[in-house]
Parts: C-alpha cells; sequence; structure tokens
C-alpha cells in the first residue's frame, strides 16, 4: 500500500514513467529482497529519475518549474532515510556517474536537405533527452578561440585559405565529446556530410567501444523545399528558425505593396534580436545545394542502414504530425 500510494504520488509530480517501471521490475523480479526494499528502491528511484528529469532541458524556465516539482517531494527523503545520510542531490550525482561510465552514450545525426526542418525539430530533441546538439562550426569556433591542439592546426588552415580536413574536424569533435554535458550521448548536426566523414566518425567511437545509435532522416520532396527555404528567416544567436507562412514570429508585418514582410519586423519572439536571412536561402543556391545533398549525403545511410539506427520520417506534414513522427524514431519498438 505504501508503495503504491508513493507510486501515484511520484507520478503526478510529473516524474517520468519509466521510474515506476524500474521499480517494479526490480520488486517483480525478486531481486527486492522484502516490501522495504521495494519502497527503497521506488522512492531512491522516484527521486533519482525526478532530478535527472529536471536537468533535460536546455530551457531555463522549464527546468526551474521541474526542479520545483523535485523539491516537492523531496519530504520523502526525510522520512525514509535511504542513502545513509547522504543528500539526495550526492545520491543522484552518484546515479549519473554510473550512468556516464557504464552505459553507452546515445548517439544521433539529424539528416535532412535544407529546408526539412531539423532547426524546428532538433531543440525539442534536445529537450526531450537533454543531449547537446553539437554545430561542427561552432565546435571549430570554440576549438580556435579556446587555442586548443586541433584549434590550432585549423586556424593555420583556415589563415593559410584551405579547407579544414576531415582529421581535424573529427579531432575537434573527440575533444567536444569528453566534456561533461556529453556524457550521456550527443546530437550531431552538419556532420558527417560526406560517407568518408562517416567511416572516420565511426573509427572515432569505436575506440571507446561506442558507435551511432540513431539517424533520423527528415524528408521532403525537392519540389517542396523552394518555399520553405526562400521563407525563412532565423535568429542567429539561438539557431530559432522562423518561416514568413508556416511559423511567423509574432512583430511581423508585411509591405503593403509586395505583400513580402518588413526586415525591421522579423525579431525573434524570446529575445526580440532581429532575424536574418542566410545567402543561400534562395532558389537559385537551393538547387546546388540539393545536388550536393543527394551526392554526398544520402550514401551515409545507406552506410549505417545494416545497423539497424536509421529511421525515415515524413516531413512533408504539419509539424505535429512530424514531431509524432520523430518521437516514435527515437523510441525503442516496443515487444509484441
Amino acid at each position: 500500500m505504501i508503495a503504491s500510494s508513493l507510486l501515484r504520488s511520484a507520478s503526478r509530480r510529473a516524474v517520468p514513467r519509466a521510474t515506476s517501471r524500474i521499480a517494479y521490475s526490480t520488486f517483480s523480479s525478486g531481486t527486492a529482497r522484502s516490501s522495504t526494499d521495494y519502497v527503497t528502491g521506488l522512492v531512491g528511484t522516484t527521486l533519482g529519475l525526478s532530478l535527472l528529469y529536471a536537468h533535460a532541458t536546455s530551457d531555463p524556465q522549464v527546468r526551474e518549474q521541474r526542479e520545483q516539482q523535485f523539491s516537492s517531494i523531496m519530504g520523502i527523503e526525510k522520512t525514509y532515510n535511504l542513502w545513509g545520510g547522504k543528500s539526495a542531490e550526492s545520491a543522484v550525482k552518484e546515479v549519473e556517474d554510473k550512468f556516464g561510465s557504464y552505459w553507452p552514450r546515445n548517439i544521433m545525426i539529424l539528416f535532412g536537405p535544407p529546408g526539412a526542418g531539423k532547426g524546428t525539430h532538433a531543440p525539442k530533441i534536445v529537450d526531450l533527452l537533454g543531449l547537446p546538439q553539437l554545430s561542427t562550426g561552432d565546435m571549430l569556433r570554440a576549438a580556435v578561440a579556446n587555442q586548443t591542439t586541433v584549434g590550432k592546426q585549423a586556424e593555420a588552415v583556415m589563415k593559410a585559405g584551405g579547407l579544414v580536413s576531415d582529421d581535424i574536424v573529427v579531432g575537434i569533435i573527440r575533444d567536444r565529446v569528453q566534456e561533461d554535458d556529453c556524457k550521456f550521448g550527443f546530437i550531431l548536426d552538419g556532420f558527417p556530410r560526406t560517407l568518408k566523414q562517416a567511416k572516420a566518425l565511426d573509427d572515432m567511437l569505436a575506440t571507446e567501444g561506442a558507435a551511432v545509435t540513431k539517424v533520423i532522416e527528415l524528408l521532403v520532396p525537392d519540389s517542396v523545399l523552394e518555399e520553405r527555404i526562400c521563407g525563412r528567416w532565423v535568429d542567429k544567436a539561438s539557431g530559432r528558425s522562423y518561416h514568413v507562412k508556416y511559423a511567423p514570429p509574432k512583430t511581423m508585418k508585411l509591405d503593403a505593396t509586395t505583400g513580402k514582410p518588413i526586415a525591421a519586423t522579423m525579431k525573434d519572439d524570446e529575445t526580440g534580436d532581429e532575424l536574418m536571412q542566410r545567402k543561400d536561402d534562395t532558389a537559385e543556391a537551393l538547387v546546388k545545394r540539393l545536388q550536393g545533398y543527394h551526392k554526398e549525403t544520402l550514401p551515409i545511410l545507406t552506410h549505417y542502414e545494416p545497423h539497424g539506427v536509421v529511421k525515415t520520417v515524413n516531413a512533408n506534414q504539419g509539424m505535429e504530425g512530424v514531431w509524432k513522427e520523430v518521437l516514435a524514431a527515437l523510441s525503442r519498438p516496443k515487444s509484441s
């Protein structure tokens, strides 16, 4: 009865459903020696996953709200001295360290042609899973700014007017994924772009016994992409993406004569910063970009398909429909 009450209470406080499954499986499998063990496991798992859940978002407001929810069930820890006098935070830190040390990392690649919706759905995946989205451009600039070994190599190449080699890019990624926020996994954005880069990534991951665990392709017909691309505006700092037809910013106003958006009114909903259009978001540039995508990027999908990690999402539908398919692609197949 106590365990059932605790479980219902935890569920009402937005604790992930995985909590009850873990605790129940512990009890039903016979590993719990008594009802006390079951209660201890349930409460400990509830508290641990609650704090992990609280931090599994990049949105500070959502994180604060979840931490308040976590604090509301901290009274349980006072009633059941679960960890020999240790605080809940230190116990959760031990759980995090175990997951970061012994569980495989969730390593994801998000693919799609320009205009497929990566900029819209990648932040949602970040918030859902609590994994960082790693952009090769951002990593390269950070490595140069921090004057790391590979950053210095990249800087020298760029100053000489050359292209940064795959080896240098892989080296930058190798350094970045050793940081603490990547211990549970990461999402790659903009890499790999070629089959050669994919194989180099595989070799790098293999040194730690890891591998790409999910490849999600956002599929949109080429004929649909021009309207999407030419109407796109972005916030440079955050990467948030808007569209004059499908997802306009709240401040957008149209020119009475041309019917086109007035640039000065295109501002980010959250910060109020001015939005921008990329130089290559034109019909002419799109043709070349799609040619490059089909020639260089699609063979990567063929490379990973035998591993059973590639999932295709129909991105030529409303955002809610796309997100539903993304969630299905992220989820493990349910046993029959």
